[in-house]
């Protein structure tokens, strides 16, 4: 495992896996909001499974890039919404393109015949670490 988390860079926090000079939980943010519009913030911090400190930190440095804009939640006068702003789904996107060729290019140096059980293998792995 320890030898799996070094390949794909996870001990680098100031990268992502797939190799954008920005740190992983910036990226997850990021494709957070980039899949649902816009979050309240405390949806966010359950997504990222992070405490509130911390997710109000990547905010902050995610507005600081230009990348994520706040608001006042319409129904709750305490509550944040966050979006991201045009840069920030540019962003997002670069990402995503990073992510699909990395782990696209990964996947096909496995092969064919042994995808499927890869993959599967993954699946179960993620469900047995992924615990509530």
């Amino acid at each position: 495992m320890s030898r799996f988390v070094r390949a794909l860079g996870l001990h680098q926090p100031d990268r992502t896996p797939c190799g954008v000079p920005i740190p992983t939980s910036e990226a997850h943010a990021l494709g957070e909001l980039a899949r649902r519009g816009e979050l309240r913030q405390v949806e966010l911090v359950h997504r990222l499974r992070l405490e509130k400190s911390t997710t109000s930190r990547i905010v902050t440095q995610l507005a600081r890039r230009g990348w994520v804009e706040r608001a006042p939640a319409p129904d709750d006068g305490r509550g944040v919404l966050l979006r991201l702003t045009p840069a920030g789904l540019q962003a997002a996107r670069q990402l995503a393109a990073a992510r699909q060729a990395r782990f696209g290019a990964a996947l096909d140096r496995i092969p064919a015949e042994e995808r499927q059980a890869v993959l599967r293998a993954l699946i179960l792995l993620t469900e047995a670490v992924d615990e509530p």
